[in-house]
């Protein structure tokens, strides 16, 4: 379950925005769509994540916000031990959407087709 409890504390101040990017970005990687969202590779690295607000609305209970996630991917190769092909990062992007509730900072993701 994601909660952005610090985000939501903040909700309506200047800090609003830095505080939900760190808090997205202390994310396990596995509350996130990111394996969805490879492009470039076929696994999730597992480094570490970066997020942009792209927007943010309120609505009837809830704050919408659709953010930029910034990571890495690897092309997983066979593994063997005569396997030539380096572990090589690829930069990846996804575009997600948060609906977090106001009262209990609760959070849904969906992974955007952008």
């Amino acid at each position: 379950m994601i909660r952005f409890s610090k985000s939501m504390a903040a909700w309506n101040t200047p800090g609003f925005e830095e505080s939900l990017k760190q808090e997205i970005a202390a994310l396990d990687e596995r509350h996130l769509p990111l394996q969805q969202g490879l492009v470039a590779s076929s696994r999730v690295s597992g480094g570490p994540i970066q997020a942009m607000i792209l927007s943010v609305a309120e609505e009837a209970g809830v704050v919408r916000v659709k953010a930029g996630i910034f990571y890495k991917g690897v092309i997983a190769g066979c593994n063997c031990a005569d396997d030539p092909s380096p572990i090589d990062e690829q930069n990846e992007h996804c575009v997600v959407q948060f609906l977090i509730d106001r009262q209990t900072a609760e959070a849904s993701v969906t992974l955007l087709a952008e």
